[in-house]
């Protein structure tokens, strides 16, 4: 009888995980899920530019795209940061667009709602309580949703709604990331009216192409940052993006804190405290990589230590830790931007242990 009445588990994306994952770490679940990254980019990307029922998913999103106002995109943590490749593609070929907290936008400015053409929602599980009271708060705006969890609250909500298809994830957010990414990239191109496969082609092998060599220096890595009392990461534009994940990696992972800048933010804040005690990660990359680099130099005449992800030859030196990744074109970096902050994670937590345990189950999501 207890049996019967005991609730069916809420397995991530629906899906029972293989009982050899349930006695995995959380460093192994980060290695594994991090490596799968370039085979799940590479389906989304044939899937969004194949499959019937999402093109004509992508037809609908553009067609509510044509009316006058903003285009907004709304989430938190790692779905809010994944957004924001595609509200930036937007903004610079001239159509307003915003990347916006659900939990900010939900307390705050539902009353200056009705004022977009469209609001892209992002959410990997699908549960979030924000984005769930957002779907039910619409009151027929048109709306569409980036999700990973076909069997979720807010997917049976929408109306208009594309798979994230990264399979269920059970770490720190990694692959959900980089395909939620890719899919707001091509949504703000539909929009646009601009071809995007020849681009997504270009990242995705960059991206399978980096992704080996770079984790091969994950010791490496740790050693130049090891013993910094603070971790900045900065990046601008699509490239800001990867910055806020990557912050989210560390400080969830190893515990370590880390904070995310904008390339102007930390050039006029805390830019002013850099000292031997620092560590910056300049993601010196996109249209802003020179001033990237300026900024960069300018970390290591104060004594700070800086790790440049970099598509130029630059020399190391004991302040300087250069990383030479593939380039990709615009906005795209939002996404081989995290490779180099996701090597020293998971050699930070090789080393001192994973905090972050696997997480096999949704549990009760509340504000």
């Amino acid at each position: 009888m207890e049996d019967a009445k005991k609730p069916a588990p809420r397995w991530i994306s629906g899906i029972e995980p293989a009982k050899e994952l349930l006695s995995a770490t959380g460093t192994q679940i980060l290695e594994l899920e991090c490596r799968e990254q370039p085979a799940r980019l590479a389906e989304l990307i044939a899937a969004y530019r194949s499959d019937n029922t999402i093109c004509a998913e992508l037809k609908n999103l553009r067609e509510l795209a044509a009316r006058p106002g903003p285009i907004f995109f709304i989430g938190m943590g790692a779905s809010f940061c994944s957004s924001i490749s595609g509200s930036v593609l937007l903004q610079t070929h001239g159509r307003l667009s915003f990347s916006l907290d659900a939990g900010e936008w939900l307390h705050y400015a539902l009353p200056t709602w009705s004022r977009a053409a469209l609001s892209v929602l992002l959410t990997t599980s699908g549960e979030s309580a924000e984005l769930v009271e957002l779907f039910k708060s619409a009151e027929g705006r048109p709306l569409g949703l980036i999700c990973n969890n076909p069997v979720s609250t807010c997917w049976n909500l929408a109306q208009n709604k594309l798979p994230i298809l990264a399979g269920p994830e059970y770490g720190n957010a990694t692959k959900t990331y980089t395909n939620a990414t890719a899919a707001a990239i091509i949504v703000a191109s539909e929009i646009l009216g601009i071809p995007w496969e020849k681009d997504a082609e270009q990242a995705a092998e960059a991206f399978q192409k980096d992704l080996d060599p770079i984790f091969a220096l994950r010791q490496q890595l740790e050693e130049f940052c090891h013993g910094a009392a603070n971790t900045e990461i900065i990046g601008r534009g699509a490239s800001y993006g990867g910055a806020i994940m990557s912050a989210l990696c560390i400080r969830e992972m190893s515990g370590h804190r880390a904070t995310p800048h904008t390339g102007a933010g930390f050039k006029h804040g805390p830019n002013l405290d850099v000292d031997a005690s620092h560590v910056a990660i300049v993601l010196a990359l996109g249209r802003a990589a020179d001033l990237s680099i300026k900024l960069a130099q300018e970390c290591n005449r104060r004594g700070g230590k800086v790790l440049l992800v970099t598509t130029e030859d630059h020399p190391a030196t004991d302040l300087l830790f250069p990383v030479k990744i593939s380039s990709v074109p615009e906005p795209w970096e939002g996404i081989t931007s995290l490779l180099v902050p996701q090597a020293l994670t998971l050699a930070m937590v090789e080393k001192t242990g994973c905090r972050l345990p696997p997480r096999f189950q949704y549990g009760v999501m509340e504000q």
